[in-house]
């Protein structure tokens, strides 16, 4: 009997353990936990910085936030200063210079960061005072040397030329200008003409105008007490001086009535960057947040289980991924979609983002889904709670948008109340393609016509870099392959002046990943060219091409060059390539007339034959002379922009050349040009 009822009783644990494993049974979710980070303790020194207390003992360090709450600022024609002036801040104070900054900032092991939006510091407990010593320093008195100044805007202008290919921040230009408007904070762009207007002087007074105490907060975090934590501030903060601050407003950007197509060219693309962008009236901690963060999140928070990866990729094999994004802002929100697409499926790929955001406006969400989204974003709340930057920032909201003191502690309760019909009704209230800016930035030739789908007056607006409206023009009749060849010809010389030289030495020094190159190039007709790159007055690489044969020199080796690559160098090697093609156009196609950086310039695509990309070239309409090449590379295009031509011995050449290739962009200035000045042939001998 005993053994039968061991026996009875094991059964039943088996059977109530089976219960408990039952995988076909989807467990119910628990209560939603509160977040404790802290209590938020507050008070205000009498220059009226205000001053926000979490105390957090796991770790003994603290974190110092100082943040400025100004309104957004207008820069104008000198679009880039308040960017350069947070960056430059902790380059160098009155009695620091930067190298001196960061030995002392290594030496404690903190961190300090600076920007135009205030500045960030965190140490070890026992290292704090001397942090706030230097951070405190940094915040009151930088100089912003002009050394500093000059590297920043030339690395500035760098990235530029190369946002000039990228097609992230083609659309980032376009967008702005198409929801806000140029003149708008948002909106307006920087240029190599506004960084030009840049001074040490500009700084300055942004520094002196929108640094002050009152307008600002300080969130201290970490192992420290509310007492010890007012003595810090009082002694390394208190000296700092108030002073009115400007305030700034600004109109809502305007809404369409009807959705808004535009293009934008991106050399020798493959591929098409497309948009559905518009405003949202949705400020951090509005009563519709955290619905709308459900809601893209499911629409294309780039998880595989957002409608927009699903269909994009999983379904149609599109893209790799196709991703959306809700932002909430203090002055005006946005909603954008976007993917990167084959230039083929362009129109397609837009219309599915359309469909799918339809979708989540005309039905509701599965209940597996959404609760598959909020346990993904509850995680991803959770995690973001180890940072002190975020629970400053969710401390500092807190006071900014007057929001309830529990709105973060009880955020996993409101994030797992959100229903299929919330994130209808959500989506119903702020997503609105209807009204919304459909941007494709790509091959514009192959692209275009298939947009005005899109647009219910068939309009389809084009834009450059700049955001200045393209205008295509047909070629002129009488305008000719021929006629444009010999108009550059004659811009730099003529063809007698061209064919009289020789012997081509040109000094150049190359900029690129912040260093600066020697390149010399020696060229001899009809076929012989050299180029040796140094640094430093070493030779670090050197090409040779007799007329036959090539050889490549490096630290590493040589390689002798033969077949397919020697004929490539042998094209290279011809000092005026425009002459050879006046003797055969065929594979030369004129195609329209573009503007290139404000000039219209005719558009020419040269193509070997074979089949392979062709190479287009810009030549101005109203002088001539070659503006841009984009050639195809294994990398991908090779964008060159030439300027500043300049005449050496009766022949123009362009002193400022600038090449993209990918996210590598190089510079190349002219030193010196020797035209028939004797050139051995045994330079090219090896």
């Amino acid at each position: 009997m005993k053994k039968i009822i061991t026996l009875f009783i094991c059964s039943l644990f088996t059977l109530g353990l089976f219960a408990q494993l039952n995988r076909t049974v989807v467990p119910g979710a628990g209560p939603a936990p509160k977040i404790n980070f802290g209590k938020t303790e507050k008070f205000t020194l009498d220059n009226g910085l205000r001053v926000l207390v979490v105390t957090n003992n796991k770790v003994p360090a603290v974190s110092y936030s100082l943040l400025l709450d100004l309104d957004p600022i207008v820069e104008g024609n000198a679009a880039g200063y308040t960017q350069l002036a947070g960056m430059l801040m902790s380059s160098g104070t009155t009695s620091k210079t930067k190298a001196e900054l960061d030995e002392a900032v290594d030496f404690i092991g903190a961190t300090l960061s600076a920007s135009a939006g205030g500045i960030y510091g965190s140490s070890l407990k026992k290292h704090s005072d001397r942090l706030l010593e230097i951070m405190t320093d940094v915040l009151m008195n930088p100089v912003f040397p002009q050394e500093e100044l000059d590297k920043n805007l030339t690395q500035m202008k760098s990235a530029l030329q190369m946002g000039k290919n990228e097609p992230s921040a083609i659309a980032n230009n376009v967008l702005g200008m198409m929801l806000y408007g140029l003149d708008d904070p948002y909106g307006e762009i920087m240029t190599e003409e506004t960084l030009d207007r840049i001074t040490v002087d500009k700084l300055k007074a942004y520094h002196d105008t929108y640094f002050r105490p009152n307008v600002a907060y300080l969130v201290i975090i970490g192992d420290i007490k509310l007492k010890d934590a007012k003595k810090q501030a009082e002694k390394y903060f208190g000296k700092w001086v108030r002073k009115d601050v400007p305030k700034h407003t600004y109109s809502y950007p305007k809404e369409y009535s009807a959705p808004r197509v535009a293009v934008a060219n991106k050399d020798g693309a493959s591929q098409s960057a497309i948009y559905v962008a518009h405003t949202v009236p949705v400020t951090p901690g509005h009563p519709d947040a955290i619905k709308a963060s459900v809601m893209n999140n499911l629409l294309g928070s780039g998880s595989f289980n957002a409608k927009l990866f699903r269909n994009l990729r999983e379904d149609k094999a599109y893209t790799y991924g196709a991703y959306s994004e809700f932002n909430t802002d203090k002055r005006v929100g946005s909603f954008r979609a976007s993917a990167s697409v084959r230039t083929s499926v362009t129109d397609s790929a837009l219309h599915e983002i359309l469909h799918e955001i339809n979708v989540m406006r005309n039905e509701q969400v599965s209940a597996g889904d959404i609760e598959l989204t909020k346990n993904m974003m509850a995680g991803s709340f959770s995690r973001a709670l180890e940072s002190p930057q975020t629970i400053a920032q969710y401390a500092l909201n807190i006071e900014i948008y007057k929001l309830p003191a529990d709105y973060y502690t009880t955020y996993l309760e409101k994030l797992a109340a959100v229903t299929p019909q919330d994130v209808q009704e959500t989506a119903r209230k702020y997503l609105h393609p209807d009204k919304a800016v459909i941007l494709a930035v790509g091959n514009v030739s192959e692209m275009a016509e298939s947009m005005k789908k899109f647009s219910p007056s068939a309009k389809v607006e084009e834009y450059d870099f700049y955001c200045k409206e393209v205008v295509r023009s047909n070629i002129p009749e009488g305008v000719t392959p021929e006629s444009v060849l010999k108009a550059y010809i004659n811009a730099i010389g003529g063809e007698q002046a061209l064919r009289n030289v020789k012997e081509l030495k040109m000094t150049n020094v190359m900029a690129m990943y912040g260093m600066e190159f020697e390149m010399v190039s020696l060229q001899k007709a009809p076929d012989k060219v050299k180029l040796e790159m140094k640094s430093m007055g070493s030779v670090m690489s050197t090409q040779i091409f007799d007329g036959t044969r090539g050889k490549v020199s490096s630290p590493q080796g040589e390689q002798i060059v033969e077949g397919e690559m020697a004929a490539e160098m042998k094209e290279q090697a011809v000092m005026f390539p425009e002459l050879e093609m006046l003797n055969d156009t065929k594979n030369i196609e004129l195609v329209a007339i573009e503007n290139v950086d404000g000039n219209l310039a005719y558009k020419m695509n040269i193509s070997k034959g074979d089949g392979s990309p062709a190479t287009s070239v810009y030549f101005d309409v109203e002088n001539g002379l070659k503006l841009k090449e984009v050639s195809p590379t294994p990398q991908g295009a090779a964008t060159t922009v030439y300027a500043d031509y300049q005449d050496f011995d009766g022949v123009k050449l362009p002193v400022s050349t600038k090449q993209t290739v990918g996210p590598q962009a190089i510079d190349i200035t002219v030193k010196s040009v020797e035209i028939n000045k004797g050139i051995d042939d045994s330079e090219f001998a090896f």
